[in-house]
């Protein structure tokens, strides 16, 4: 039976990832498969740290249950604060929590450190979690690593529930050529700078194409010309669909060495494009998918052994193609369908 249904989204300005991608994707699936679905959208701030909870605050002064006079049957909240919103029949499918104030909480990758505003902020924000999450009528996560990390924080359970990648239907492969590939916000959690030091233990002839944009490039193209790696270091930027789906193609495998992420879209495109991944031991949601010498390689988060996993793909192109197929024989069973009617109800 067809539903209304709506998205909701914490949209920080100017920022453009996966998990923005995630939700203008599920909002077309939806709409696809005959729901009536539009996305709810609100800025979000974290700076200062007091502004996070305020923005909490907005979401939940916000009464979804109806539109212009139209009951809303479902309200779908995805990363934080979405889930404050109020509805009586809520659907978590977690993206993420405040990652700052959870696991990342203590490590470089976060602002969040051991004072007394700080662990104030972070209690009231784990307990405000628990809080909203516990209206939610099902749980669900977009990966096992988001739901390991709601059951040890917060003691909920959510069930993982993946989905393909927007561009499923259109990556392709081809044949390989003299470039890995790394697609990424460039942000120091992403782990950039691990995929080019690993550039100086590669074999010479390859080089690295890096896509994607954020406030880590400076430094980034800074690191690259201090290791004498100009000519074999490019930065893409932004690009467009055909551009992304051509240097897929055109790969011999992807480097994605993140820091506990919880998903990631890189993992299924490059599956889908038939070329192995290389990720790291500490990547949380990439191992998920990529097992080590079947469709890629999973390394000490280590330049000299993400270089040595590079040398080997290089070595030996056949066994490359043997790992790209056998990802994507493990990527194309992940599909919409599932998804839309286990969310919906």
């Amino acid at each position: 039976m067809a539903k209304t249904v709506l998205v909701c989204e914490a949209q920080v300005p100017f920022v453009h990832g996966g998990a923005e991608a995630h939700v203008r994707e599920l909002v077309r699936q939806l709409r696809l498969h005959g729901h009536t679905a539009e996305l709810v959208s609100v800025p979000f701030k974290w700076n200062p740290k007091r502004e996070i909870l305020a923005h909490a605050a907005a979401w939940r002064l916000l009464d979804l249950g109806e539109s212009n006079g139209r009951p809303v049957d479902v309200v779908i909240a995805t990363k934080f604060p979405t889930y404050c919103v109020r509805h009586p029949h809520k659907v978590a499918w977690l993206i993420h929590q405040y990652r700052a104030a959870y696991e990342l909480a203590g490590t470089p990758y976060s602002d969040f450190e051991h004072t007394e505003e700080d662990v104030a902020v972070r209690e009231r924000l784990i307990a405000l979690d628990i809080e909203m999450l516990s209206e939610c009528r099902r749980r669900f996560a977009n990966a096992a690593n988001t739901a390991a990390r709601a059951a040890r924080f917060n003691g909920l359970t959510f069930e993982p529930l993946y989905h393909p990648p927007r561009l499923a239907d259109r990556l392709r492969a081809g044949p390989a050529g003299s470039y890995v590939l790394a697609v990424s916000r460039l942000e120091t959690v992403k782990r950039i700078d691990l995929a080019i030091r690993a550039m100086a233990h590669a074999p010479a002839g390859l080089s690295l194409e890096i896509v994607g944009v954020g406030t880590h490039r400076a430094a980034l193209e800074a690191l690259t010309a201090s290791l004498g790696l100009g000519p074999r270091v490019r930065f893409r930027g932004e690009v467009t669909d055909d551009e992304i789906i051509d240097l897929y193609a055109g790969a011999l495998g992807v480097i994605f060495p993140p820091y506990d992420e919880d998903f990631g879209y890189v993992t299924l495109e490059a599956f889908l494009a038939r070329k192995p991944v290389v990720t790291t031991s500490d990547a949380g949601g990439p191992t998920e998918f990529v097992e080590d010498g079947v469709n890629g390689w999973v390394t000490a988060p280590d330049p000299a052994a993400i270089g040595d996993a590079l040398a080997r793909l290089e070595r030996d192109r056949a066994r490359a193609v043997r790992l790209g197929e056998a990802g994507y024989e493990r990527a194309r069973r992940i599909t919409w369908a599932g998804v839309v009617e286990k969310l919906v109800g």
